[in-house]
Protein backbone atom coordinates (compact mmCIF):
# COMPACT_ATOMS: atom_id res chain seq x y z
CA UNK A 1 0.00 0.00 0.00
CA UNK A 2 1.39 3.42 -0.94
CA UNK A 3 2.48 5.72 1.68
CA UNK A 4 0.78 8.70 1.89
CA UNK A 5 3.96 10.92 0.36
CA UNK A 6 3.59 8.51 -2.35
CA UNK A 7 0.22 8.89 -2.74
CA UNK A 8 0.73 12.73 -3.72
CA UNK A 9 4.00 12.33 -5.23
CA UNK A 10 2.48 10.46 -8.15
CA UNK A 11 1.00 14.38 -9.37
CA UNK A 12 3.45 16.79 -10.26
CA UNK A 13 0.09 19.72 -10.35
CA UNK A 14 -2.72 19.80 -8.09
CA UNK A 15 -5.55 22.19 -9.20
CA UNK A 16 -8.47 22.64 -6.43
CA UNK A 17 -11.11 24.90 -5.93
CA UNK A 18 -12.00 26.53 -2.49
CA UNK A 19 -8.73 26.35 -0.92
CA UNK A 20 -9.08 28.89 1.26
CA UNK A 21 -10.26 27.22 4.17
CA UNK A 22 -11.71 23.87 5.73
CA UNK A 23 -11.08 20.91 3.61
CA UNK A 24 -9.16 22.71 0.64
CA UNK A 25 -7.13 24.73 3.30
CA UNK A 26 -5.44 21.57 4.73
CA UNK A 27 -5.43 19.62 1.87
CA UNK A 28 -2.91 22.32 0.12
CA UNK A 29 -0.92 22.30 3.85
CA UNK A 30 -0.82 18.19 3.57
CA UNK A 31 0.89 18.16 0.11
CA UNK A 32 3.07 20.87 1.12
CA UNK A 33 4.41 18.84 3.96
CA UNK A 34 4.50 15.37 1.83
CA UNK A 35 5.17 16.89 -1.87
CA UNK A 36 6.63 20.56 -1.58
CA UNK A 37 7.58 20.42 -5.36
CA UNK A 38 4.32 19.98 -6.59
CA UNK A 39 2.49 23.54 -8.32
CA UNK A 40 -0.61 24.07 -6.48
CA UNK A 41 -3.60 25.97 -7.98
CA UNK A 42 -6.19 27.24 -6.05
CA UNK A 43 -9.53 28.43 -7.83
CA UNK A 44 -11.49 30.42 -5.21
CA UNK A 45 -12.95 34.04 -4.21
CA UNK A 46 -10.56 34.78 -1.29
CA UNK A 47 -6.72 33.54 -1.36
CA UNK A 48 -5.84 31.56 1.35
CA UNK A 49 -4.50 32.94 4.42
CA UNK A 50 -3.03 31.91 7.94
CA UNK A 51 -1.16 29.07 5.91
CA UNK A 52 1.58 26.99 7.58
CA UNK A 53 5.09 28.91 6.85
CA UNK A 54 6.76 28.70 3.38
CA UNK A 55 4.08 27.22 0.95
CA UNK A 56 3.37 28.38 -2.41
CA UNK A 57 -0.05 28.63 -4.05
CA UNK A 58 -1.15 30.00 -7.09
CA UNK A 59 -4.08 31.59 -6.44
CA UNK A 60 -6.72 32.76 -9.34
CA UNK A 61 -9.41 34.78 -7.76
CA UNK A 62 -12.73 32.93 -8.98
CA UNK A 63 -16.37 33.05 -8.04
CA UNK A 64 -17.58 29.67 -8.89
CA UNK A 65 -21.21 30.84 -8.57
CA UNK A 66 -21.17 32.68 -11.50
CA UNK A 67 -21.62 30.75 -14.68
CA UNK A 68 -18.84 32.63 -16.66
CA UNK A 69 -15.90 32.59 -13.76
CA UNK A 70 -14.51 28.85 -15.41
CA UNK A 71 -14.38 30.30 -19.07
CA UNK A 72 -11.98 33.19 -18.16
CA UNK A 73 -10.17 31.34 -15.36
CA UNK A 74 -9.45 28.38 -16.89
CA UNK A 75 -7.44 29.25 -19.72
CA UNK A 76 -4.78 30.78 -17.33
CA UNK A 77 -4.19 27.91 -15.23
CA UNK A 78 -3.38 25.98 -18.51
CA UNK A 79 -1.31 28.36 -19.31
CA UNK A 80 0.63 28.48 -16.02
CA UNK A 81 0.55 24.52 -15.74
CA UNK A 82 1.91 24.64 -19.15
CA UNK A 83 5.35 26.92 -17.83
CA UNK A 84 5.70 25.71 -14.32
CA UNK A 85 4.42 22.16 -14.66
CA UNK A 86 4.73 21.07 -18.20
CA UNK A 87 5.03 17.35 -17.74
CA UNK A 88 3.19 14.78 -14.77
CA UNK A 89 0.32 13.69 -13.82
CA UNK A 90 -2.32 16.18 -12.78
CA UNK A 91 -4.84 15.78 -9.62
CA UNK A 92 -8.24 18.04 -9.56
CA UNK A 93 -9.89 18.38 -6.33
CA UNK A 94 -13.09 19.75 -6.47
CA UNK A 95 -13.63 20.99 -3.02
CA UNK A 96 -16.14 24.04 -3.41
CA UNK A 97 -19.60 23.57 -1.55
CA UNK A 98 -22.40 25.03 0.89
CA UNK A 99 -25.21 23.81 2.42
CA UNK A 100 -28.31 25.91 3.65
CA UNK A 101 -30.68 24.38 6.20
CA UNK A 102 -34.85 25.38 6.95
CA UNK A 103 -37.30 24.21 4.95
CA UNK A 104 -37.67 25.17 1.28
CA UNK A 105 -37.26 27.72 -0.11
CA UNK A 106 -36.04 28.85 2.99
CA UNK A 107 -33.93 31.08 3.04
CA UNK A 108 -34.96 32.33 -0.19
CA UNK A 109 -34.54 30.81 -3.77
CA UNK A 110 -31.51 32.33 -5.00
CA UNK A 111 -29.88 30.75 -1.96
CA UNK A 112 -30.58 27.35 -4.11
CA UNK A 113 -29.94 28.17 -7.32
CA UNK A 114 -26.48 29.30 -5.92
CA UNK A 115 -25.80 25.72 -4.06
CA UNK A 116 -26.68 24.36 -7.41
CA UNK A 117 -24.49 26.46 -9.26
CA UNK A 118 -21.07 25.89 -6.91
CA UNK A 119 -22.21 22.53 -5.59
CA UNK A 120 -22.95 21.26 -9.04
CA UNK A 121 -22.01 23.31 -12.30
CA UNK A 122 -18.92 24.26 -11.17
CA UNK A 123 -17.28 20.42 -10.80
CA UNK A 124 -19.24 19.41 -14.16
CA UNK A 125 -17.51 22.31 -15.62
CA UNK A 126 -14.45 22.44 -14.26
CA UNK A 127 -13.73 18.64 -14.77
CA UNK A 128 -14.57 18.99 -18.29
CA UNK A 129 -12.56 22.02 -18.84
CA UNK A 130 -9.49 20.31 -17.51
CA UNK A 131 -10.38 16.48 -18.37
CA UNK A 132 -8.52 16.51 -21.64
CA UNK A 133 -5.51 18.02 -20.11
CA UNK A 134 -5.61 15.05 -17.99
CA UNK A 135 -6.66 12.43 -20.26
CA UNK A 136 -3.10 14.28 -22.09
CA UNK A 137 -0.71 13.47 -19.11
CA UNK A 138 -3.04 11.51 -16.66
CA UNK A 139 -4.19 12.25 -13.20
CA UNK A 140 -7.24 11.87 -11.03
CA UNK A 141 -10.73 13.87 -10.68
CA UNK A 142 -11.05 13.79 -6.70
CA UNK A 143 -14.61 15.02 -6.32
CA UNK A 144 -15.69 16.09 -2.35
CA UNK A 145 -19.43 15.13 -1.30
CA UNK A 146 -20.84 14.10 1.61
CA UNK A 147 -22.46 11.57 3.72
CA UNK A 148 -25.87 13.73 2.86
CA UNK A 149 -25.23 11.44 -0.46
CA UNK A 150 -26.52 8.37 0.62
CA UNK A 151 -29.82 9.77 1.68
CA UNK A 152 -32.49 12.23 1.13
CA UNK A 153 -32.19 15.03 3.66
CA UNK A 154 -35.21 16.96 4.31
CA UNK A 155 -34.68 20.68 5.85
CA UNK A 156 -31.48 20.27 3.90
CA UNK A 157 -33.13 19.14 0.98
CA UNK A 158 -30.86 20.92 -2.27
CA UNK A 159 -27.56 20.34 -0.31
CA UNK A 160 -28.39 16.59 0.16
CA UNK A 161 -29.67 16.15 -3.64
CA UNK A 162 -26.51 17.84 -5.03
CA UNK A 163 -24.04 15.82 -2.60
CA UNK A 164 -25.87 13.01 -4.34
CA UNK A 165 -25.31 14.15 -7.69
CA UNK A 166 -21.77 14.19 -6.93
CA UNK A 167 -21.55 10.61 -5.93
CA UNK A 168 -23.60 9.12 -8.50
CA UNK A 169 -21.46 11.07 -11.26
CA UNK A 170 -18.17 10.48 -10.03
CA UNK A 171 -18.70 6.68 -9.87
CA UNK A 172 -20.08 7.03 -13.37
CA UNK A 173 -17.09 9.13 -14.63
CA UNK A 174 -14.81 6.56 -13.01
CA UNK A 175 -15.91 3.90 -15.21
CA UNK A 176 -16.05 5.85 -18.37
CA UNK A 177 -12.54 6.53 -17.76
CA UNK A 178 -11.28 3.50 -17.40
CA UNK A 179 -8.45 2.37 -19.90
CA UNK A 180 -7.44 6.22 -20.18
CA UNK A 181 -4.99 6.92 -17.37
CA UNK A 182 -7.24 9.14 -15.15
CA UNK A 183 -9.49 8.15 -12.76
CA UNK A 184 -11.94 9.43 -10.41
CA UNK A 185 -12.71 9.60 -6.45
CA UNK A 186 -15.64 10.69 -4.74
CA UNK A 187 -15.00 11.51 -0.90
CA UNK A 188 -17.77 11.24 1.36
CA UNK A 189 -17.19 13.04 4.61
CA UNK A 190 -19.61 13.34 7.84
CA UNK A 191 -20.12 16.82 9.99
CA UNK A 192 -16.36 18.15 9.57
CA UNK A 193 -15.23 20.99 11.36
CA UNK A 194 -15.21 23.81 9.17
CA UNK A 195 -16.95 27.06 8.09
CA UNK A 196 -20.30 25.11 6.42
CA UNK A 197 -22.03 25.30 9.01
CA UNK A 198 -22.08 29.32 9.77
CA UNK A 199 -22.32 29.08 6.04
CA UNK A 200 -25.51 26.71 5.99
CA UNK A 201 -26.77 28.73 9.22
CA UNK A 202 -26.32 27.22 11.84
CA UNK A 203 -24.66 27.95 15.49
CA UNK A 204 -21.01 27.62 16.50
CA UNK A 205 -20.85 24.05 18.26
CA UNK A 206 -23.86 22.87 16.26
CA UNK A 207 -22.12 19.66 15.73
CA UNK A 208 -20.75 17.58 18.90
CA UNK A 209 -16.81 16.73 18.73
CA UNK A 210 -17.53 13.00 19.06
CA UNK A 211 -19.71 13.04 15.99
CA UNK A 212 -17.23 15.17 13.80
CA UNK A 213 -13.72 14.82 11.88
CA UNK A 214 -11.32 17.47 11.71
CA UNK A 215 -10.49 18.74 7.78
CA UNK A 216 -7.12 17.41 8.55
CA UNK A 217 -8.68 13.70 9.45
CA UNK A 218 -10.60 14.09 6.47
CA UNK A 219 -7.94 14.61 4.07
CA UNK A 220 -5.67 11.81 5.62
CA UNK A 221 -8.38 9.71 4.94
CA UNK A 222 -9.05 11.09 1.37
CA UNK A 223 -5.06 10.81 0.01
CA UNK A 224 -5.16 6.96 1.69
CA UNK A 225 -8.30 6.28 -0.43
CA UNK A 226 -6.30 8.10 -3.47
CA UNK A 227 -3.28 6.10 -2.51
CA UNK A 228 -4.97 3.16 -2.92
CA UNK A 229 -6.96 3.58 -6.07
CA UNK A 230 -10.11 3.77 -4.66
CA UNK A 231 -13.27 5.26 -6.54
CA UNK A 232 -15.05 6.16 -3.31
CA UNK A 233 -14.59 7.12 0.28
CA UNK A 234 -16.66 7.54 3.44
CA UNK A 235 -14.83 9.13 6.14
CA UNK A 236 -14.45 7.75 9.52
CA UNK A 237 -15.74 4.71 11.13
CA UNK A 238 -19.29 6.06 12.58
CA UNK A 239 -20.20 7.64 8.73
CA UNK A 240 -19.31 4.52 6.46
CA UNK A 241 -21.39 2.76 9.36
CA UNK A 242 -24.38 5.24 8.72
CA UNK A 243 -24.09 5.47 4.86
CA UNK A 244 -24.11 1.09 4.86
CA UNK A 245 -27.41 1.27 7.03
CA UNK A 246 -29.08 4.24 4.84
CA UNK A 247 -28.29 2.15 1.77
CA UNK A 248 -30.42 -0.79 3.58
CA UNK A 249 -33.57 0.92 4.35
CA UNK A 250 -36.17 2.09 1.42
CA UNK A 251 -35.45 5.37 0.20
CA UNK A 252 -39.24 6.49 1.41
CA UNK A 253 -38.33 5.29 4.89
CA UNK A 254 -34.85 6.91 4.91
CA UNK A 255 -36.50 10.27 3.98
CA UNK A 256 -39.22 9.74 6.99
CA UNK A 257 -36.63 8.96 9.39
CA UNK A 258 -33.74 11.65 7.78
CA UNK A 259 -37.05 14.06 8.62
CA UNK A 260 -37.36 13.63 11.92
CA UNK A 261 -33.68 13.15 13.12
CA UNK A 262 -32.87 16.67 11.11
CA UNK A 263 -35.46 18.45 12.19
CA UNK A 264 -35.28 17.29 15.50
CA UNK A 265 -32.00 18.30 14.81
CA UNK A 266 -32.84 21.53 13.40
CA UNK A 267 -34.80 23.27 16.26
CA UNK A 268 -32.04 22.85 18.76
CA UNK A 269 -29.19 24.42 16.60
CA UNK A 270 -30.01 26.79 13.87
CA UNK A 271 -29.81 30.24 14.16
Amino acid sequence: MPSLSEALHEFSAIVLTGGSSGIGKSFIELTWKLHPKAVICNLSRHKPEGLIGGITVHHFPCDLSQPQALSAVVPEVLGLLSREAPLGRVLLVNNSGFGGYGRFPDPGVGHHTEMIDVNVRAVVELTGRLLPLLRARGGCVLTVSSLAAFQPTPWTATYGATKAFLLSWSLALNEELRGTGVRALVVCPGPTGTNFFRRAGLLQGSVGSSLSQSADQVVLEAVRALGRGRSVAVTGWTNRLGAALAGLLPRVLAARLARIVLGRYRLKHVR
